[in-house]
């Protein structure tokens, strides 16, 4: 059987909220299981411990641990959104409430940083790539907050960028 690593996210109080806030936004999401403290720590006896989530199939838990931790951009959940209309969906979700942050990221009502990137960037800047037109490109994503595919080809292909 192989490995699965699943992410464990560290939450005051909010795990259960926050995990059904995520189902909502992602498609074929679901709840899997919650957990409570038991009387080992009376203090949060009845309180939810954890949650198992699935967000299309990527299992995740959430933790309710208190608040000794809390996120920052060290680390992100990417979405690779197959086009522009998948890029403004998650932009506009995952903003309400949060903040938008430069260069497609993003983070959410609950600190956690999402990375809303287009299907083939990776392309765009990897080796071996036109170095020109990576530049290009990467000099018009560093003006931008939410991606804009169009705006990135086209400074890719020396063309204006309008946004």
């Amino acid at each position: 059987m192989p490995i699965r690593i699943t992410p464990n996210l560290w939450f005051d109080t909010q795990a259960e909220e926050a995990a059904e806030f995520y189902c909502s936004v992602f498609p074929n999401s679901r709840i899997v299981a919650v957990s409570h403290y038991t009387e080992a720590v009376p203090s949060k006896a009845g309180m939810v411990l954890t949650v198992d989530f699935e967000l299309d199939g990527q299992r995740i838990t959430a933790l309710n641990g208190g608040p000794q931790f809390t996120f920052d951009e060290a680390i992100s959940l990417l979405i690779d959104c197959k086009d522009q209309a998948e890029v403004d969906y998650y932009w506009e979700k995952l903003t309400d409430g949060g903040q938008e942050g430069p260069c497609g990221w993003v983070k959410d009502r609950y600190g956690l940083s999402w990375q809303v990137v287009p299907a083939g960037m990776d392309a765009l800047f990897a080796d071996g790539a036109d170095r020109d037109a990576a530049a290009r490109a990467m000099e018009a994503m560093f003006q931008m907050k939410k991606l804009d595919i169009a705006a990135l080809e086209a400074a890719a292909k020396g063309q204006s960028v309008t946004s």
